[in-house]
């Protein structure tokens, strides 16, 4: 789990680099960034496509894994088995793997040039055609929105911990034992949650 969330890491980190360094030719940065931003609007930009909040997603996931297993002993194993399924399946909403012609999920990462079908992809210098990138959403150009995704988010993430308890009471049949360490987390979602409506 220590390696996945180096990974997951990993990845907010060079998609933030790609956004902020207005990589044009990846098409997420094109198509939710421009050059004209600020620097906090470009964070904005990050979470703006589903990939990106998906990603922010399982950065959350990471940070509170890591949480309960540092905390906790005694229901660590199917708390976090809980966590890692859900982070598999968030995975997959990034990967953007085909079958058959069904594509699951959108990779953040696929070139502009493999995306769309236009003539300036036939120049070889097609790079310095593109001077700009599509924008962001102009309603999501204020302080709120890098302030106001992240903490939902985190709210998001922190409701799977509870459920983690719930489904260790029922695998180790310890029916009540689960409540009092899942409590607390369930106070913490509530209150992400409200701070983050608020």
């Amino acid at each position: 789990f220590v390696a996945e969330s180096i990974s997951v890491l990993a990845i907010f980190s060079i998609l933030f680099y790609i956004i902020y360094n207005h990589l044009f030719e990846y098409k997420y940065a094109w198509q939710h960034s421009s050059r004209s931003l600020e620097v906090k609007y470009l964070l904005a930009c990050f979470w703006e496509g589903q990939e990106g909040s998906f990603l922010l997603w399982s950065f959350w996931h990471c940070v509170l894994g890591l949480m309960v297993i540092k905390t906790e002993k005694h229901f660590e194993v199917p708390v976090m088995t809980v966590v890692s399924f859900m982070q598999l399946i968030l995975a997959t909403m990034v990967a953007g793997i085909s079958f058959f012609g069904w594509k699951m999920g959108a990779n953040p990462f696929v070139l502009l040039r493999n995306e769309m079908n236009a003539p300036i992809f036939s120049n070889p210098n097609y790079l310095s055609m593109i001077q700009d990138g599509n924008d962001l959403n102009p309603l999501l150009q204020n302080y709120w929105m890098v302030i106001h995704p992240p903490v939902l988010f985190l709210g998001f993430a922190s409701v799977l911990i509870p459920f983690g308890y719930a489904v260790a009471g029922l695998w180790t049949q310890d029916w009540k034992g689960w409540t009092k360490p899942a409590l607390p987390w369930s106070l913490f979602s509530a209150g992400v949650l409200g701070l983050g409506i608020m």
